[in-house]
């Protein structure tokens, strides 16, 4: 006999997530642990950490938003490793029919061993996290892509060494969700940043407050204040996806914003230049900082693959052996 009233279950938005379950955030690891991924992504690159490491695993990835280097790096990184990736487009799904979240969520949990989510709200990964049963990795939302800055990372890490902290990375143009991310990873692994943002676009206030605390990053209007003395100058497009229509009024409150062969003169000697990509040659960088000598950009596309596979790896463990 029930001796009072059920309790009524959380709302999504209450339920806490698990801690440490998922590849949401990079906020949401310590150093140890991006370091851990950092160690396997170039283990994994080198060769010395190979084989079927995922054999009959599934990783199912919803996206909401077009790629190349997500969907790409985590469809091949899953058969590299010896499992498999199911791409579910909004189109192609009962997402694209008004099926929730959360019953996605559900489902999915049922039958695949990770799920990767790429998408416009960062609420809904949050969701997706909360309501499915195995792990979820943020292949990008509005707010943060974690993945892309882990492999700037790595690339940053092949150029200088794998002791961060003392980097020195400057960031120019939109406080995008890469910007966020770059913020987040210095505040976990201490290196410095400095962000040159128009004013008006600066990355999201909570998360730069956290990096100027635990890392004293900087927020600044002048690029070539940013760039003195730059390990690693990186930049994204104007206007992402979403944004097409302010195409034009960023274009004007980006004036000034380019990197150039001036740009890039005022960096480290040894400084190297980073895009996630796509770019737009002749706006946010000039073709021949993009084409030239101290370009990564190639070299940081391919470690999203190494890096995608290290996540997975460290979210879903190895398969045991038969």
């Amino acid at each position: 006999m029930r001796s009072g009233p059920a309790l009524a279950p959380a709302s999504p938005a209450s339920r806490p997530l698990p801690v440490g379950r998922d590849f949401l955030d990079l906020a949401d690891h310590d150093a140890h642990r991006l370091r851990a991924f950092l160690t396997d992504a170039a283990r994994l690159k080198s060769g010395e950490l190979s084989g079927p490491l995922l054999a009959g695993r599934t990783l199912a990835m919803i996206f909401r938003k077009s790629s190349t280097r997500t969907r790409v790096s985590a469809e091949a990184g899953m058969t590299q490793l010896g499992g498999h990736a199911i791409m579910i487009s909004e189109q192609d799904s009962q997402i694209g029919r008004g099926e929730s979240v959360a019953d996605t969520a559900k489902v999915l949990s049922r039958y695949v061993d990770a799920i990767l989510v790429r998408t416009f709200a960062h609420e809904e990964v949050l969701e997706f996290a909360r309501e499915a049963s195995v792990p979820v990795v943020n292949g990008l939302t509005d707010l943060l892509h974690p993945c892309q800055v882990m492999a700037d990372l790595l690339t940053a890490a092949e150029e200088f060494g794998p002791v961060l902290e003392g980097l020195r990375v400057a960031w120019i143009g939109d406080g995008n969700n890469v910007a966020n991310s770059w913020l987040n990873a210095a505040a976990r692994l201490g290196f410095s940043l400095r962000l040159a943002c128009p004013e008006g676009y600066d990355p999201d206030p909570a998360i730069l407050d956290r990096a100027r605390r635990d890392a004293g990053a900087q927020l600044l209007r002048d690029p070539a204040e940013a760039v003195a003395g730059a390990h690693v100058v990186t930049t994204d497009v104007w206007a992402s996806m979403g944004q097409e229509d302010e195409v034009a009024a960023r274009e004007a409150a980006f004036a000034g914003y380019c990197v150039d062969d001036a740009l890039m003169a005022r960096a480290d000697r040894s400084g190297i230049f980073l895009h996630c990509l796509p770019a737009h040659r002749g706006e946010e960088v000039a073709a021949s900082v993009i084409d030239g000598p101290r370009s990564r950009v190639f070299e940081e596309a391919e470690n999203r693959l190494h890096v995608i596979k290290a996540v997975l790896l460290g979210l879903i463990g190895p398969s045991s052996p038969s």
